[in-house]
């Protein structure tokens, strides 16, 4: 028998109404929860696409072949985890490009022309154990004997001697800096890693700005940059500026820029450092974009993943455990405005990171 309400509604009219309502209520926020998942995932899944085919490769180990000085990477003991990070020793050549490819890159100083140079060359070591790294800055103004290098439309480049350093890319690209580099050092470049004027200037921007002391005023016409001496807190079009300044700096050589260059890099490492990425998934989209949007690597870095990983196992990384240094260099004889390796001090530095 069916019971009356107060209201002399009958109570299972009532309470199977209030069932009904819920159970439509639950459906409609389960469609919701579902869909908002649905969209989740999607927009993860396309996240992971387009950043994963921001990166451009260059297979460097199948243009070079055999003919290149013995792999000094270490091998570490295999670790009952499947899911352990390496741990062995690296060599990475390390390409600052002046790119003239892009709207943004000629705003930001690449200018009109084609082509690009490897405005900044640096040679990272990464230690057994990535707890310490050796970043040696390479003056593109080194006059050095280039080797003959593969082309990308086929044949090959004549052997130059006493000829600028970053010749070698702008001749013959990532392959021919990487082949002139190991002929240069005798070290196995393990991989090569290059970055552009917009991509550099995009990621200090999406790590918040970096904070650099300068002991002197800069005022460098060519990079547009004027800074008194003291410390700022630059922006990313800043930051390259000062990355780019030669002539507001010591005696205008490119040895001055290097110093602040390498000022930077310790700049970066601590504002990385500073920024807890993890727990700010828009900022480390907007890092991670800036980065693979303008990056170029060898065929062993060319995914998100192998970016990842080598970025996960390099965590124990800081600017207090990483060293900085130019290649000992001299005045070369024939020309004053270039410089050559100073022997022994350079065979010795690149013997260190065999």
């Amino acid at each position: 028998m069916t019971g009356l309400g107060a209201n002399g509604r009958e109570a299972d009219g009532v309470f199977g109404g209030r069932a009904s309502r819920r159970s439509t209520a639950l459906k409609a926020a389960g469609l919701v929860l579902g869909g908002a998942l649905v969209l989740g995932a999607a927009a993860v899944s396309w996240a992971y696409w387009h950043l994963n085919h921001n990166i451009k490769s260059v297979d460097i180990d199948s243009a070079l072949g055999d003919d290149r000085p013995l792999s000094g990477r270490t091998t570490p003991v295999p670790s009952a985890s499947a899911s352990a990070l390496p741990t062995g020793s690296l060599n990475i050549l390390v390409l600052g490009s002046d790119s003239r490819t892009g709207e943004e890159n000629r705003k930001l100083g690449g200018g009109s022309s084609t082509g690009a140079r490897s405005d900044t060359a640096m040679v990272v070591h990464i230690d057994a154990g990535r707890t310490g790294a050796t970043v040696v800055s390479i003056p593109r103004d080194t006059l050095v004997t280039r080797p003959s290098c593969p082309l990308p439309s086929g044949g090959s480049t004549e052997v130059a001697y006493s000829t600028m350093f970053n010749s070698a890319y702008a001749l013959g690209g990532p392959v021919c800096a990487v082949k002139t580099v190991e002929s240069l050092t005798d070290v196995r470049m393990d991989h090569y890693i290059e970055i552009d004027f917009s991509g550099f200037a995009k990621l200090v921007d999406a790590l918040g700005g970096v904070t650099v002391t300068t002991d002197e005023d800069i005022d460098d016409e060519d990079s547009h940059l004027t800074l008194e001496a003291g410390t700022h807190h630059l922006d990313g079009t800043q930051a390259l500026a000062l990355a780019r300044t030669r002539h507001g700096v010591g005696d205008g050589s490119d040895l001055g820029r290097i110093g602040l260059q390498q000022q930077l890099v310790t700049a970066l490492l601590d504002q990385i450092s500073a920024t807890d990425l993890l727990t700010d998934p828009a900022r480390l989209y907007r890092v991670a974009d800036a980065v693979t949007g303008s990056l170029t690597t060898d065929t062993g870095l060319d995914s998100l993943g192998e970016l990842t990983e080598l970025g996960r196992s390099l965590q124990g990384l800081s600017s207090d455990t990483v060293r900085t240094v130019t290649m000992p260099v001299v005045p070369a004889p024939s020309d004053r405005n270039r410089v050559v390796a100073q022997e022994p001090e350079a065979g010795e530095l690149w013997e260190s990171l065999r």
